[in-house]
């Protein structure tokens, strides 16, 4: 078995990924220079006040990977720690997530290190503002187009797009996305995350030929996007067995009430202690027996002291790096099939750029519309990396970034240096 490296930080991580895309492409030097870092990084300490009349200082971050390909993209998070490092390499994913399903944008991400949890609405809508202006010189529907992530909300979004409206004299409602639709969102948002994870979940089941009458699903992380992909999963036919949030989890082999957890979770704020399943911890999730495992948590999950008790056949990456590098080498030798983080999850930015066409247009499409046209990208992404994994031998992952990469190198070489 492999041994578990020492923890690296998560942008070293990040270009770690790249380095082995970088080497099955046999990328030239000055472009895999160009690549591997960031084009801008902000960091920004503001004030805010508090409703008890005090100031207190934050901190904050915007960060450009690259921007060949067109204009970035990428959440906001609001989450205590949040490190300049983490967001590097969040940026780097974005790059590679808009290019492997062929989005005309480059990767960003930001965010405020704050608990989010411990601010009232006031406080929380003056550090939004506070924090928009900050960053103002560099986001915008031409250059920087932020959405949300952990922490952040559609209404965040909303003051984000109305600060900056307010700086312009007019209304932007394209330099956000995420935004609830009263103020120029899109029908179909708040499910693509979880849409386009059940839409490739049901492609890989039918490539792997699964023999099961109803195949059996457990996600671990039962927020926002677990939550509808174990709903969308479950109106597709799969029997979700298995779900758990930060708190604890609950297992039933024949399936879980849906409905029922939904109601059990809104009055007790954990899926804990629900009737109609057995509690399971987050760790033992990741071992049940079961068709397909959805880590839609937290990252570096499944590790190398736990990737050979994993008895999913196919594993569809909800959550950015849930799995550690000696983890997918391990589940790669069991033939374990691993749909990566940078194309499993794309699909809340696939949505959030229809969000920014219609934006741009002034004119809107109906949610049936929209969840086609995501089925129709996110699944051509899907065999295209499919087919170069099978044609070259490699992981699903380093398909994955290999095509992003190439992407990215020809829009760099082709747009030359300036000046």
């Amino acid at each position: 078995m492999p041994v578990e490296l020492k923890p690296e930080s998560a942008y070293s991580t990040a270009q770690h990924q790249f380095d082995l895309a970088a080497d099955v492409l046999d990328l030239p030097d000055e472009i895999r220079t160009q690549l591997r870092e960031v084009k801008r990084e902000l960091v920004v300490h503001f004030p805010v006040h508090l409703d008890n009349d005090s100031i207190e200082l934050f901190t904050g971050y915007r960060v450009q990977h690259n921007i060949s390909r067109g204009p970035a993209k990428g959440g906001i998070r609001y989450q205590a720690g949040l490190t300049l490092d983490a967001v590097k390499a969040m940026a780097m994913l974005m790059t590679w997530k808009c290019a492997v399903v062929g989005l005309p944008y480059g990767g960003a991400k930001g965010g405020v290190d704050v608990d989010p949890r411990r601010l009232s609405a006031g406080e929380l809508e003056h550090l939004t503002r506070r924090f928009a202006t900050e960053i103002a010189l560099l986001i915008g529907p031409e250059k920087d187009i932020p959405a949300p992530d952990m922490g952040t909300t559609p209404q965040i979004m909303a003051w984000i797009m109305d600060t900056l409206s307010m700086h312009a004299g007019h209304s932007v409602p394209a330099s956000v996305t995420g935004k609830p639709i009263e103020v120029g969102g899109s029908e179909g948002r708040d499910d693509a995350p979880g849409r386009g994870l059940t839409f490739l979940t049901l492609e890989a089941l039918k490539y792997l030929h699964v023999q099961e009458e109803t195949p059996t699903v457990a996600i671990q992380g039962y927020g926002t996007v677990g939550g509808s992909a174990a709903r969308l999963m479950s109106e597709a036919g799969l029997r979700v067995v298995a779900v758990s949030d930060s708190k604890s989890g609950t297992y039933n082999p024949k399936g879980l009430d849906l409905d029922a957890l939904r109601e059990h979770r809104q009055v007790r704020g954990t899926v804990g202690g629900f009737r109609g399943g057995e509690q399971v911890t987050n760790a033992e999730l990741l071992e049940l027996p079961i068709t397909v495992l959805v880590p839609a948590a937290i990252e570096n999950q499944v590790t190398a002291k736990n990737a050979d008790r994993v008895k999913a056949r196919l594993i569809t990456e909800g959550a950015n790096v849930p799995l550690t590098p000696e983890a997918d080498s391990i589940l790669h030798d069991r033939d374990v099939f691993v749909v990566p983080d940078i194309l499993a999850n794309s699909g809340g930015v696939i949505v959030s750029y229809f969000e920014w066409v219609q934006d741009l247009q002034a004119f809107f499409w109906e949610g049936e519309e929209i969840n086609t046209k995501l089925h129709h990208i996110i699944t051509r992404a899907f065999y295209e990396v499919l087919h170069t994994s099978v044609n070259k031998r490699l992981t699903m992952r380093t398909a994955a970034y290999a095509l992003a990469v190439q992407k990215v190198a020809n829009a760099s070489v082709v747009r030359g240096i300036y000046p």
